[in-house]
């Protein structure tokens, strides 16, 4: 029997509704700039170009899962000074495949959840303003806590939900998931294009406008209509 010269990573298993079993994790994609205000107020054009996409680790490191009616604590990330919220539908793959039609996209999902897209904006931006790639700013530990999967026959009309940040009880973040610039079904479609994707792949669909920074101590309540909402506190 083989083994590995070193212990092998464990997978990250995130919780999923009505059941014990885990979902394992194995890529995260995010799309950038999917709502038009956000666009907006991130300096760019909101028109309808092709969706451009980055990713997270999938490892324990980055993934972190918040369970339900619990309060996840976050720690405050290193060389930062303006870390910021993400507020973002996250869709969880059950089939994979590559060129998938927009068509056939929906029967991919096993289920969505909600997550946040944690990032170093100034790192980001420092990167950005140099032509260099945005890692620093966005894949660095615990950038994606995740909250409770449900299943897609049991999340209603995702595509119309509400979405919805708090900071410390106070609306920063408000929109629907219908004024996504590129859909659910679109998303993937465009990303099976650049990637094979596969079981156990995440994506996160974008934020909406109202993004800001927050400190230790700030409370996060994020909130997808007919999901399980998740809540962070910055340590």
């Amino acid at each position: 029997m083989t083994a590995y010269v070193i212990p092998a990573h464990d997978i990250v298993g995130l919780p999923v509704a009505g059941t014990s079993d885990l979902f394992p994790v194995r890529r995260v994609y995010c799309v950038g700039r999917n709502y038009a205000g956000h666009a907006r107020e991130m300096g760019s054009d909101p028109t309808r170009e092709p969706p451009f996409f980055f990713s997270k680790p999938g490892d324990a490191q980055a993934v972190v899962p918040a369970a339900p009616n619990r309060v996840l604590e976050l720690p405050y990330p290193p060389l930062t000074n303006n870390l910021h919220y993400e507020c973002e539908l996250v869709v969880a793959l059950g089939k994979g495949g590559a060129n998938i039609s927009v068509e056939d996209a929906a029967s991919h999902i096993f289920g969505y959840a909600v997550g946040f897209d944690m990032t170093r904006r100034d790192l980001q931006f420092k990167m950005r303003d140099v032509g260099r790639p945005w890692e620093i700013g966005k894949a660095f530990d615990y950038s994606a806590p995740i909250g409770l999967i449900t299943r897609a026959e049991d999340a209603g009309d995702i595509n119309h939900a509400a979405i919805q940040l708090d900071v410390d009880g106070v609306t920063k973040q408000s929109s629907h998931i219908s004024e996504l610039i590129w859909s659910v079904s679109e998303t993937i479609a465009n990303l099976s294009t650049y990637f094979t994707l596969a079981p156990g792949d995440l994506i996160f669909s974008g934020t909406p406008e109202g993004v800001g920074a927050v400190v230790r101590g700030n409370v996060l309540e994020g909130k997808v209509a007919g999901l399980s909402p998740i809540t962070v506190k910055l340590v």
